[in-house]
């Protein structure tokens, strides 16, 4: 795969939900990024869904992500491919499935490794996934590297699905880039 194409692409945002994101390190500019990508992808009709895990015990998405999402799966297994109801709840046709959110080293990762085995493409949001602690962040990303798991950032995608700056959307993709979204610090 080249580049990324909005067209073949989903993003997946993996229980960034309200009691585990302050445990996580650097959580408020996770968030941040996290929105910029999201709201991006809502501007380029790239679909986002996301999985919250035992959410009776961790609670909701973060109410800042939710306006952007289509659809939200519960889960139990870290790895939300091996819930029986995931290979419906992802888009068809869109092999390219961007990973963010948290644990880096846990819940990301092994749905990462969960998409591979079902025969899609997953590529983990450097920027985009986070840990409690920075040595699991970099084990993660590792890991990835080893399984051959692609590692992006929110630019880089952002700025593959414009494919050029005469992009319809351009201008409004660059000022959640440029700018940075606002209002994330409450994560309740």
């Amino acid at each position: 795969m080249p580049s990324l194409n909005r067209r073949d692409s989903s993003v997946l945002i993996v229980d960034m939900q309200v009691k585990l994101l302050p445990a996580i390190q650097g959580y408020g500019l996770l968030l941040k990024r996290v929105e910029a990508l999201i709201r991006g992808a809502g501007l380029l009709d790239v679909p986002v869904l996301a999985t919250e895990h035992c959410a009776d015990k961790i609670g909701a998405t973060a109410p800042v992500l939710r306006p952007w999402i289509q659809s939200t799966m519960p889960k139990t297994h870290f790895d939300a491919a091996r819930e029986p109801e995931f290979k419906g709840f992802l888009p068809p046709s869109r092999p390219y499935v961007l990973l963010v959110g948290a644990e880096a080293h846990v819940c990301v990762l092994q749905t990462a490794l969960g998409l591979l085995d079902q025969g899609l493409q997953p590529l983990v949001v450097a920027d985009g996934v986070g840990s409690r602690h920075a040595a699991d962040y970099e084990l993660a990303l590792a890991r990835c590297a080893y399984h051959r798991i692609q590692v992006v950032n929110v630019e880089m995608a952002l700025f593959e699905w414009m494919e050029s700056a005469h992009h319809p959307k351009f201008k409004d993709v660059l000022k959640l880039i440029k700018s940075g979204p606002s209002g994330v610090e409450n994560v309740a």
